[in-house]
Order: C-alpha cells, then sequence, then structure tokens
C-alpha cells in the first residue's frame, strides 16, 4: 500500500512538473526586450502629458475658474516656458467640485524640469499658488504619455461632450491592453469621438486615460450602441476585462486650451462630465470676488 502511494505521489509531481512547464511555456507569456513606454508610446514625438485633479470648495469654484483662466492662458502663450494646456475641465456629472486639467510638454521630461524651475523663481506664479491653495481642498496629479495608436488632440469644431474615462489595469497587462486597444480603435472613428489615449508613468501606474467627444449626450449613446454592432468590439470589451474600471465622469467643459477647442463637456469611467470654462484665446474674460 505504501509503495503505490509513493508511485502516485510521484506521478502527481511529475504532473504537475509538465503543466508548470507548459504554463512558462505558453504562447501568452513572453519576456520583455524594452520597458512599456517605449513600446507602447509615440516614437515621433517626446511629449509628456500631466493630468491635474483639483477638488474646489464649492463656494470657491467661480473665483477658482477665473484665476485659472487669467494664469494658464498667460503660460499657454508665453514661448519661453515649454508648456502647453491641452484641456481645462469642471465636473458635471460625477465627482462634483472637481477641475481637471490637462498639460503638454513639448521635450518630455527636460521642458518639464525647466519650467518646475521657471515657475519656482517667477513671483508672480508662486502668489498665484497662494491664493489658489485657499480654495482647495485636495489635489494630484500624474505624468502621462500618449499610445502610439491613439490620436493627438487637436482642434475639433463645438461645443462638444467629452468623456474622460479612467481604467486601473492589473500590473503587467499594460501590453496586452494595448494589442487590444490598437486593434478596437478602428471601431471608434466614425464620429471622430476618439480625442487621446494616456498611460500613467509617474503617479499611481497602470492607470489608462480615454478622452472622447461627442455632439452631446444623446450622440453619445448612439455612437456607444453602434460600437456593439461592429465584429471585434463586443471581443475587445470582454479581453480588456482584466482591468478594473472605474465609473465614468461627465465633464461640462469651461477651458479647452488646446488651439480652438470650444466650450465642451466630458465624462471619466470613474466616468464623470465635465464642463469646459473658457477656450485657448478667452475671447470672454469674466472677473469673480475672491474667495478666502
Amino acid at each position: 500500500f505504501c509503495s503505490v502511494l509513493n508511485q502516485v505521489f510521484t506521478f502527481s509531481c511529475s504532473l504537475i512538473s509538465c503543466v508548470l512547464r507548459l504554463s512558462l511555456s505558453g504562447d501568452k507569456v513572453h519576456a520583455r526586450k524594452d520597458a512599456h513606454s517605449n513600446l507602447l508610446s509615440k516614437k515621433e514625438t517626446s511629449s509628456l502629458y500631466k493630468i491635474q485633479f483639483h477638488n474646489v470648495k464649492p463656494d470657491c469654484l467661480e473665483a477658482y475658474e477665473n484665476l485659472e483662466a487669467e494664469v494658464q492662458n498667460k503660460l499657454h502663450q508665453d514661448k519661453d516656458y515649454p508648456c502647453e494646456v491641452v484641456g481645462s475641465w469642471t465636473t458635471w456629472y460625477g465627482e462634483q467640485d472637481q477641475a481637471v486639467h490637462l498639460w503638454r510638454y513639448r521635450g518630455g521630461y527636460p521642458a518639464l524640469t525647466d519650467c518646475l524651475v521657471k515657475l519656482k523663481n517667477n513671483k508672480e506664479y508662486m502668489e498665484f499658488r497662494k491664493e489658489r491653495a485657499k480654495m482647495l481642498i485636495s489635489r494630484r496629479n500624474q505624468l502621462l504619455l500618449e499610445f502610439s495608436f491613439w490620436n493627438e488632440p487637436l482642434p475639433r469644431p463645438g461645443p462638444n461632450i467629452y468623456e474622460l474615462r479612467s481604467y486601473h489595469l492589473k500590473p503587467g497587462t499594460m501590453i496586452e491592453w494595448g494589442n487590444h486597444w490598437a486593434r478596437a480603435i478602428r471601431h471608434r472613428q466614425e464620429n471622430n469621438e476618439a480625442v487621446g489615449g494616456f498611460f500613467s508613468q509617474i503617479g499611481h501606474l497602470y492607470v489608462v486615460y480615454h478622452l472622447w467627444a461627442y455632439e452631446s449626450l444623446q450622440s453619445r449613446e448612439e455612437t456607444r450602441n453602434t460600437a456593439w454592432l461592429k465584429e471585434g468590439w463586443d471581443v475587445n470589451v470582454y479581453n480588456t476585462g482584466i482591468t478594473h474600471a472605474n465609473p465614468p465622469v461627465v465633464f461640462k467643459t469651461n477651458r479647452l486650451h488646446h488651439h480652438g477647442f470650444r466650450r465642451v463637456v466630458g465624462v471619466e469611467l470613474h466616468t464623470s462630465y465635465l464642463k469646459c470654462y473658457s477656450s485657448h484665446r478667452l475671447p470672454s474674460r469674466l472677473h469673480f470676488p475672491r474667495c478666502y
């Protein structure tokens, strides 16, 4: 009886060893030869993006918008600062009284460092930070890179609704995510709704942001329903179920700076809808009382 048990134990160990070898040599597991940032981001550009989330005191929101609009417009137009504001929003649906800003640094990390050094020595900007701090409850940011297969955010006629959807991926699945979406993005281009796709580099890691634009909430619903009728879209949604998707946020956009974005609305997965509080050229300057 002991001999039989020993043979069974030996056979089981051999079988487990065989399964492990097959698993490790399977098609889904490959050693990476390069960093995710090099494999997934655009090679022809060296742009770095920063996304900021500011939770504003409810009674200070209008004063905050006015102050941010004035300072951001100066930085955006000053060629001495290697940064530009892609867009600025406040939440419409989702986390309330939240402002979201997306910056681009053409030149990557050296441009970011150069800008930070110059801002630290800019007395007017430092006074702005002190004034803004009185209006905020909390803030956070992340540095992002742009997916190679997504559009670069470009000017478009408005008004639009912008939807920012964020996904928290399981560690090690970023490449698989990119492979699936490189094929799936073609299903979401007919109405020009794809604005930009980004993944985090510094801050919370394994986070993906997709930014979409729609003419209205009804247009958003129709566009998303149409995608489900296209062969392959359902497979992409199933295969990217390896992630944790936050509920979307819709923004009513107050300011979208990128060379002519106009008044828009947007969503985050943590999805929320945002409102853009001014355009790049700031044709109308609103003056709100200071808030303490």
